[in-house]
């Protein structure tokens, strides 16, 4: 008798009016999730897995995602097992706080702090290509070659526990690239925008986010 295949992961892009969805949306198509961009609570928490995008400022951001009163949803959901995976901005948005603008509260989903880039004699925002090395083995990053590279557009990195950094990069100074700890894990590093390698850890995500069938 043949194993039944898994249903594709049901994945909510967490809409909260600043983030690339669409381009997010399309790469989970493309990797064989089923992705629904939404604000709706009822989305998320029904979800198999739920991304946070995010482009723009960390205190507008928390901002918004607050009003909306996602954050308590986020938490719930992470409490329940549910994966996330924090992109850009959105990996920023899962620490204790920033130092942007004069700091804000982040999520506190994981320890650690959001802090400029340190990075003398080089242009700010950092933008473009570069390798990532990764620190410690997970399911995010199965089939990666070390030393990959990912396409960046940043100004800050956040400083997370050495237990929680599975991935860095350099500019000017080596930052925190990818990070996780189990449901949580965040990549500073655009996935959607970078080819095949961004591709191959969107469908780790989807597989780390999968149902499990019901029989054999």
């Amino acid at each position: 008798m043949s194993a039944v295949q898994a249903p594709p992961a049901r994945i909510t892009i967490v809409n909260y009016g600043m983030g690339n969805l669409r381009s997010v949306e399309k790469a989970l198509e493309r990797v064989g999730a089923e992705p629904l961009v939404s604000s709706d609570p009822a989305d998320m928490l029904a979800a198999d897995g739920l991304i946070l995008p995010g482009v723009g400022a960390f205190p507008k951001a928390m901002s918004r995602i607050r009003e909306l009163g996602l954050d308590r949803t986020i938490h719930e959901a992470v409490r329940h097992g549910v994966p996330l995976l924090g992109v850009c901005l959105g990996m920023q948005l899962l620490f204790e706080s920033s130092v942007e603008n004069e700091d804000a509260e982040g999520l506190g989903l994981l320890p650690g702090a959001v802090r400029r880039f340190d990075a003398p004699g080089l242009k700010v925002p950092h933008i473009g290509w570069a390798p990532v090395r990764i620190e410690q083995g997970s399911a995010i990053t199965e089939g990666i070659a070390d030393c990959e590279s990912f396409y960046f557009v940043h100004t800050y990195a956040p400083e997370p526990a050495p237990s929680d950094l599975l991935g860095s990069a350099a500019y000017g100074s080596r930052f925190a690239a990818l990070v996780g700890r189990h449901p949580t894990y965040g990549a500073q590093f655009h996935p959607e925008k970078s080819s095949t390698a961004g591709l191959r850890m969107l469908a780790n995500f989807a597989g780390i986010c999968a149902p499990v069938a019901a029989g054999a």
